[in-house]
């Protein structure tokens, strides 16, 4: 049996991440898993809450989700996050897993 990586939990129907954030990045990308947390690349500066804004964008946009379904429940002024995506079916491919809702 394979072992549920740490950085992310089902939670109903919603997905709870760990994340590591790099602002000032060449582009927006997952960049593997650092420290049990999923790494993501950004390219917004983390001032004014551009890089969090960015973050929820690009959630979104993997996760196929809107907006307003991605929240910050801890970390807004750090690198390091949690992130609640409400309604996520699966994880982006990408990530290459398949996430079990169990």
């Amino acid at each position: 049996m394979r072992e549920t990586p740490r950085w992310f939990r089902w939670d109903g129907t919603d997905l709870i991440l760990q994340v590591r954030v790099q602002p000032r990045a060449a582009r927006d990308e997952f960049a593997g898993v650092h420290e049990d947390r999923l790494k993501v690349r950004l390219t917004a500066p983390p001032v004014e809450g551009r890089a969090n804004e960015r973050l929820r964008r690009y959630l979104a946009t993997r996760f196929r989700v809107a907006f307003s379904d991605v929240t910050l429940l801890g970390g807004e002024r750090g690198r390091l996050k949690r992130v609640r995506i409400h309604g996520a079916r699966e994880l982006p491919p990408e990530l290459g897993l398949e996430a079990d809702r169990t």
